[in-house]
């Protein structure tokens, strides 16, 4: 599955993005609004990851969900 799959279903993957990071609330979710950029900053606010770390950790999501 690609970004631009998550991005157009945003509403379905919510769930499975609280499940990995539970730290999100539904309103940084809807702020997100399926942007990998925006979720990806917001990922390294709440949870302090470098850059590199929540780039491997959105790609092994996106792989998980096939």
């Amino acid at each position: 599955m690609n970004w631009d799959q998550i991005a157009g279903n945003w509403k379905q993957f919510t769930g499975n993005i609280k499940e990995k990071w539970g730290k999100l609330t539904d309103d940084d979710l809807t702020t997100v609004a399926g942007r990998r950029d925006q979720l990806s900053g917001l990922l390294q606010t709440k949870y302090g990851y470098a850059k590199e770390e929540v780039e491997r950790e959105l790609d092994e999501f996106t792989t998980a969900l096939r």
